[in-house]
């Protein structure tokens, strides 16, 4: 019987993940990088010989790495991922159950306060002199904190995914999937002003200005330096980018008693145990909150 080598059953795996699994292109990366870093471990053995000690050897080869206990569990959250397919496809392997997750720290969650937001929001209008890129930026702002997009999904957003006559439009998320956004009035009246007010044909609906780039679809990174320098100007002292306005969204709903599965479909969380690091409320909330039972009135 031919021997089974790691590499060649990767191959096979990657291939699954692309064509049968239909993940992204950015998850498909992740995942070979990770398991050809075990490949480059083990150095291409039979996989029936891989063993629980030998796992362990390579999580604790990427420990002396400095590589962060977050991003080995990635490697092992691949492996896990990997074995399940071999075991799928009758090949003998150890149990995915027996590789175990290491135990980190409780997400902590960056986000803004209304109070924040607000400044925020308003620091377009108050700070950029040229029009467009005023109107540009502002509906840049009011979108992402008014529908919790992901960056890439702004930067991908096409006029024709907005419907005209409701506050709806469509974008191809996480995993390549169709994907509902609501839209705030007040962010939809943003970006149409901003197509209004453009003199070109493009498709995309956030565009560069820039001499250099004219009318070109705004990369991931543009977006995080707007989104970066409108919180200098409006004093916000924190770190803010396009995910800490996506972390606001859902926190805001939060604290606005929205049910938390459906902010979970709002978010398009596979997961609601993803949504649940939303549910973090200051000390100032909880005593807002308790106050409502309201004894000390009697």
């Amino acid at each position: 019987m031919q021997k089974l080598k790691l590499s060649d059953l990767i191959e096979k795996f990657l291939v699954y993940i692309e064509f049968e699994k239909n993940l992204s292109k950015k998850t498909q990366e992740n995942y070979s990088l990770w398991l050809r870093r075990l490949e480059e471990f083990l150095w291409d053995i039979p996989i029936k010989k891989i063993t629980p000690m030998s796992l362990l050897d390579f999580r604790m080869s990427l420990h002396k790495k400095n590589i962060s206990k977050k991003t080995i569990n990635y490697h092992i959250v691949a492996i896990r991922s990997f074995f399940k397919f071999l075991i799928k496809n009758d090949i003998p392997v150890v149990s995915p159950e027996k590789i175990e997750l290491a135990k980190i720290e409780p997400r902590t969650v960056n986000y803004l306060s209304d109070e924040e937001i607000i400044r925020l929001l308003a620091a377009p209008s108050e700070r950029e002199k040229k029009e467009l890129k005023m109107q540009r930026d502002e509906a840049i702002l009011y979108t992402l904190y008014g529908t919790g997009l992901r960056v890439t999904e702004l930067c991908n957003l096409k006029k024709d995914a907005i419907k005209q006559d409701t506050n709806q439009f469509f974008v191809i998320g996480k995993g390549s999937k169709m994907r509902t956004i609501f839209f705030t009035s007040k962010a939809k009246e943003k970006i149409e002003k901003f197509i209004k007010n453009r003199t070109d044909n493009e498709d995309q609906v956030f565009i560069s200005l820039s001499t250099n780039s004219f009318w070109k679809k705004l990369s991931r990174n543009a977006i995080e330096e707007i989104v970066k320098d409108y919180a200098k100007k409006a004093w916000i002292g924190k770190k803010v980018t396009p995910h800490t306005l996506r972390h606001s969204f859902a926190t805001s709903l939060i604290k606005r008693w929205a049910d938390i599965r459906s902010v979970q479909t709002l978010l398009w969380h596979a997961s609601i145990t993803t949504t649940q690091i939303y549910t973090h409320v200051d000390d100032k909330f909880l005593k807002k909150t308790h106050d409502l039972l309201g004894i000390d009135d009697e």
